[in-house]
């Protein structure tokens, strides 16, 4: 039985690497976003539709149902395919469930990548530094090194245009429309993993909330954030071992 690891933005893989060593499962597939350090394939427009398309035919592709595990846009991936497309799924598991609350408000970068003219220029400002600085600037966030590094130096024109798209495609009310089908993920067992220091889709989004309307149990990554998987790889490991391991015995 596979897992599946889902990154977010402005994320890659490498992002899971922490986590996987302190895991130490050799049955972990980690798929690359596309235009996030990798090649978009033709046509891809990076919308959320897009991208959900994209992860459902990944799943598809393994042949079997898997363990979904998301993180950031890749738990919203996550969440909203096991509303939709819970017969690919023996379980999921996403930090970011909040974003389907009802009444889910976007964060200061999200809404400024959303805004014409405004968004451009946050990006162009991004890309306009040294690999220092923006190593730097992912420190900043929360992310150590040498994960910070490597999430600095993938950053691109391209995955800047796909940021913009991304979010643009998430405007609401698109997330709260993606949110009125929450129950459908009661099909398959569900876990929150509530990193209450994530200013993002943490404490006071209603995430509690939406978790209970997807029939969903919590996994409490105690005082981290929203990096809780380099922050503290250990604790979310032991978390999500216990998680799989009892999905596996309950199947």
């Amino acid at each position: 039985m596979a897992i599946v690891l889902v990154h977010g933005n402005p994320e890659m893989p490498a992002v899971w690497a922490p986590l996987i060593e302190a895991w130490g499962r050799d049955d972990i597939i980690t798929p690359n976003l596309p235009g996030f350090g990798s090649p978009l394939p033709p046509g891809f427009d990076a919308t959320k539709e897009a991208y959900l398309g994209w992860l459902i035919a990944e799943l598809e592709a393994i042949g079997e149902p898997v363990d979904l595990i998301g993180h950031d846009w890749g738990g919203g991936l996550a969440g909203r395919l096991a509303m939709v497309r819970p017969d690919l799924l023996t379980s999921w598991a996403s930090d970011a469930i909040g974003l389907f609350h009802p009444r889910y408000e976007w964060h200061d970068a999200a809404l400024i990548w959303q805004t014409p003219v405004e968004g451009e220029a946050l990006i162009a400002a991004m890309l306009d530094t040294s690999l220092e600085e923006r190593t730097a600037g992912f420190a900043a966030l929360g992310i150590p090194e040498p994960t910070a590094g490597i999430l600095a130096a993938a950053a691109d024109k391209q995955m800047g245009e796909c940021i913009l798209s991304l979010y643009r495609s998430a405007t609401q009310p698109a997330m709260a429309e993606w949110g009125k089908d929450v129950e459908g993920a009661k099909a398959r067992p569900g876990l929150f993993l509530h990193a209450p220091e994530d200013p993002y889709v943490g404490k006071g989004r209603g995430a509690s909330e939406v978790a209970a309307a997807m029939g969903a149990s919590v996994g409490e990554l105690t005082g981290r954030g929203h990096w809780w998987m380099v922050e503290d790889p250990a604790q979310g490991a032991e978390i999500l071992e216990a998680w799989v391991s009892k999905q596996s015995v309950d199947g």
